[in-house]
């Protein structure tokens, strides 16, 4: 099966404008507690070796600050009231087993799958193409040749 593409936000929604002043100082401080060793590999590596570097050692902090503002817009749209409002019923189904489900949680781990996805495709360009090189220590990190 073939992994979903991240969905795309809907006009003016703001979504990702909102979380970019959380993820911010997360990944700030996954560069500054970075080892040389961590470096080179990035340097070295293929495809999306930042990407993944990030994905280790952010993940679990980008989830926890992620996680109350889409709990939020959850409630404010009514998703959450109609899933649980579903839920019940499901649960109310005779010889139906209905699994426990965070939603929010569902949502804050595909919004996180998203973010490392464009994330990895930005890393991927940059590596590829030396005019996506477009400041002074891309050049000297990734030199201006491919």
């Amino acid at each position: 099966m073939a992994p979903r593409e991240a969905p795309e936000p809907a006009e003016g929604d703001g979504q990702a404008e909102q979380a970019a002043p959380l993820a911010k100082p997360v990944f700030v401080d996954a560069i500054r507690q970075m080892s040389f060793q961590d470096a080179m590999a990035i340097l070295r590596g293929q495809k999306h070796e930042a990407t993944d570097y990030f994905r280790e050692k952010t993940s679990a902090q980008l989830a926890e600050l992620f996680r109350p503002p889409v709990e939020q817009k959850l409630g404010e749209v009514g998703a959450t009231r109609t899933f649980n409002d579903l839920m019940g019923r499901a649960k109310a189904l005779p010889f139906v087993e209905v699994p426990s489900f965070d939603l929010a949680g569902y949502v804050t781990d595909e919004a996180l799958a998203g973010l490392f996805k464009v994330l990895g495709e930005e890393e991927q360009r940059i590596r590829d193409d030396p005019a996506a090189r477009t400041t002074e220590l891309l050049q000297r990190w990734f030199g201006t040749e491919s």
